[in-house]
């Protein structure tokens, strides 16, 4: 061996080629090469050296599945309809080739809501050791609340609600902000998901907000009792977009190791592993914020008008749910057993559109649904399509024909058209799915007075460059 040879530097090819991987470690490791190489030690000395810094052997790598079933609880009734539950079958086709899924199931109001592969509205997926943050997408945790309001006007409802809720993109001024527990801040500080000082400020800021898009607050009363009720609709807001955002970073990470062939958007986080189990940490600490934004808007719109509040309860319909060791991922699917949450209340709510009542349900815990129900009444064409449709016909008129004797208030003045009932499955025709597949009960129907609609009309810089003139 010449001393040339001996002086050669190693090389991150050479640390490749004795198995060890490029990652963080890999800088530590080729300072002590080098460092070895300037003691005089031989390569073959080195590589010994090194052997007990060797990672473990790689995982096998999955392949993708096929000709795994799921349950389907829908009828075509019409034609947008066959359409509709061709593309949701088709896309469900290629989502159940997913190494980690060992169930699945679509619902009534079953929708597509992506690439092919990409889990549908109305879709559940049964995962083994799996978290999949694309399967429950950026608004984690969408839910819905519902406050009994006794006696209550519900004119007087919906106007205090109208003075004190927040719709639109971002948070809440300064000033203008309601406040975030401490404990609950001092745990997303201690949870690598949630730590940042950008995810700090917007969980503080965005607490009482409730988005844009089909995100709603409803006045209605309950057929049962003839008492005014308030719901709320929306999720996590600007926090969950982030908690997203970071567990497809990282979930994309793991899938270039454990599965290239899966879809990008069905990656996923190992739940058994040290990411995975913060992830789920921060899940839970996502929903706990969640669920206190919903009781901050019920509790000021009580506050604003001094109403007596009887009853509360919640549920969430796009969440990830553990039990009998899978991790069940509802897309717009609302849980239908008694305990899937320590705060479960037996009861979950399932709203339709704006004309119709929303239905308070007890679950079924159906098999052939996976244990979910519905979350509403789902679409059969895009907001896109549906505005082309009806081109023709204004914004006004529709209104005035789709909502007649309700009082109707969009937070940005204009009305956004794709969020009219015409814009959705009919609603009795998802209410019969439900009982002709034993999906819920309907213990009550909460018959609408009225809301406040988010939507998406005007665009939010239109709005706010209009307030500035």
């Amino acid at each position: 061996m010449t001393m040339e040879h001996e002086t050669k530097v190693i090389t991150g090819n050479d640390l490749i080629a004795w198995g060890h991987r490029p990652g963080p470690a890999f800088a530590g490791l080729l300072a002590a090469a080098q460092e070895g190489r300037l003691r005089g030690m031989a390569a073959d000395d080195i590589r010994s050296m090194l052997d007990s810094r060797l990672p473990p052997p790689a995982p096998p790598q999955l392949g993708l599945q096929s000709g795994l079933a799921f349950h389907s609880n829908i009828q075509a009734n019409d034609a947008d309809e066959v359409k509709n539950v061709a593309d949701v079958s088709e896309t469900m086709r290629v989502l159940m080739r997913t190494p980690t899924i060992e169930a699945g199931a679509i619902m009534p109001d079953a929708c597509p809501a992506g690439p092919l592969g990409t889990i549908p509205v109305g879709g559940v997926i049964a995962a083994r050791n799996a978290i999949h943050p694309g399967m429950h997408s950026a608004d984690i945790c969408c839910s819905v609340m519902i406050s009994d309001m006794g006696n209550a006007d519900p004119k007087a409802v919906l106007d205090a609600a109208t003075a004190v809720t927040h719709f639109g993109a971002g948070g809440r001024e300064n000033g203008n902000r309601f406040s975030v527990s401490l404990d609950l801040l001092m745990e997303f500080r201690e949870n690598k998901f949630l730590r940042s000082a950008k995810m700090l400020q917007v969980a503080q800021s965005n607490m009482g907000t409730q988005g844009d898009g089909n995100h709603f607050l409803f006045v209605g009363r309950s057929r049962k009792t003839g008492r005014t009720a308030l719901v709320t609709h929306h999720g996590s807001r600007g926090p969950g977009a982030m908690l997203y955002k970071g567990g497809m970073e990282v979930a994309e990470a793991y899938r270039k190791i454990l599965s290239p062939d899966t879809l990008k958007q069905n990656a996923w986080i190992p739940a058994d592993s040290e990411d995975g189990r913060a992830y789920w940490a921060a899940l839970q600490l996502i929903r706990r914020w969640t669920k206190a934004n919903h009781n901050a808007l019920h509790q000021a719109v009580v506050e604003k008008a001094r109403f007596t509040l009887s009853d509360r309860f919640w549920n969430e319909h796009n969440f990830v749910f553990e039990r009998d060791g899978l991790y069940y991922h509802g897309k717009g699917a609302t849980p239908a057993w008694g305990d899937y949450a320590v705060d479960a209340m037996g009861l979950t709510l399932i709203p339709l559109n704006m004309a119709e009542p929303v239905l308070v349900v007890k679950g079924c815990d159906a098999a052939h649904g996976l244990g979910f129900s519905p979350h509403g009444a789902g679409r059969n064409f895009s907001r896109t399509e549906h505005r082309r449709r009806n081109g023709a016909v204004t914004a006004e008129a529709m209104l005035a024909a789709e909502t007649a004797g309700l009082d109707i208030r969009f937070h940005a003045g204009a009305i956004d058209v794709s969020e009219l009932p015409s814009g959705y499955k009919k609603a009795a025709t998802v209410v019969q799915q439900i009982k002709d597949y034993g999906l819920a009960d309907i213990e009550d129907y909460i018959d609408p007075f009225g809301c406040i609609m988010a939507g998406d009309q005007p665009p939010f810089w239109q709005t706010k460059k209009r307030a500035r003139r």
